[in-house]
């Protein structure tokens, strides 16, 4: 993964709080998964995680990247059909949902979504299907297709700016001309 400073990029180079926004090339699915252990390793619980994508951008494989790096050694499923799946991970509980199939936001609610957010980390596939209905994500994670891999845009609220300092103190460690 190598990281490029968003100003340089010509986009955002902060968001709605502030922060900044990185821009950030993931090579192969290596970095793919070097990417799920920093989240793994940042997150403390309560933070809410939008993955934001076209289809087979990877936000499921960096999904599964994050849990396994958490020391989640079930399966893992994706939540396309059944919309929630619940992992238990040591100290607090993550919650990956996939809104693809999402007909309303107010399914949401009979799913009983919204009282599981407090202590759970909630990682939302497709969130732009829950919007209206969904609070405002600590960090979001926008993947797309780049020449090289897949390009990552990151952006966070405060709450999730511990997850954002993590990421971008790692990024230098992700580029190919680092591996060993």
């Amino acid at each position: 993964m190598t990281l490029r400073n968003s100003s340089s990029a010509g986009s955002d180079a902060a968001g709605a709080d502030g922060l900044p926004v990185q821009h950030l090339v993931l090579a192969d699915e290596t970095a793919m998964v070097r990417l799920g252990s920093v989240l793994a390793a940042a997150l403390r619980g309560g933070e809410y995680l939008a993955l934001r994508g076209p289809l087979g951008a990877g936000k499921t494989t960096l999904a599964r990247a994050l849990l396994r790096a958490a020391g989640f050694l079930g399966p893992v499923r994706s939540p396309t059909f059944t919309l929630v799946e619940p992992y238990a991970l040591g100290s607090f509980q993550l919650l990956h949902l996939d809104l693809y199939r999402l007909g309303d936001a107010e399914e949401l609610e009979m799913l009983g979504v919204r009282e599981r957010f407090g202590d759970a980390v909630v990682l939302i596939e497709w969130p732009e299907r829950g919007e209206g209905w969904l609070p405002r994500p600590d960090i979001e994670l926008a993947l797309d297709f780049a020449a090289e891999g897949r390009s990552l845009r990151v952006c966070a609220a405060r709450g999730g700016a511990h997850v954002a300092a993590a990421i971008a103190a790692a990024a230098p460690t992700f580029s190919r001309e680092n591996r060993s």
